[in-house]
């Protein structure tokens, strides 16, 4: 008997259940730094903005949320001390979101992490698959661009 035969066959559904198991994942990662993944992905997406930060508009287009919803993001990360916020250099009645030290540090062991998990998890195909499934994944995301 097949020990998989309970899974579903429509490919859609065993994407939500791949993505379900990712999460799951990514929550235990995240556990011991007391970080959602919210506020993990934003962090990440702070840092990537380097030392002139991010204005909160930007993040929120970046992050694919509502305006308020970064707000109390950012509150959570400052009141953690993982970014801060300060005058905008090129317009002092604006302010940008930046990562601190500490915020850097901790999202790049946050990522490393969660790359090490993703490519355990991945570790169980083979190369060939591995790059089929990247392939594949691809071309379905290409839609939603």
């Amino acid at each position: 008997m097949d020990e998989f035969a309970h899974l579903p066959e429509d490919p859609g559904e065993l994407v939500m259940r791949a993505s379900h198991v990712l999460r799951r994942r990514m929550r235990e990662v995240l556990q011991p730094y007391e970080l959602s993944p919210h506020q993990a992905r934003g962090l990440g997406v702070i840092r990537s903005a380097g030392g002139e930060g991010l204005r909160l508009g930007v993040l929120a287009e970046r992050l694919r949320v509502a305006p308020r919803s970064v707000t109390e993001l950012v509150d959570a990360l400052v009141a953690k001390g993982l970014v801060e916020r300060v005058p905008d250099p090129a317009d002092r009645r604006a302010v940008v979101v930046r990562v601190t030290g500490a915020g850097a540090e901790l999202s790049e062991l946050v990522h490393a992490e969660r790359s090490a998990q993703l490519r355990a998890w991945a570790a169980n195909l083979e190369a060939d698959d591995r790059e089929q499934l990247v392939r594949l994944l691809r071309q379905l995301l290409r839609g939603e661009a």
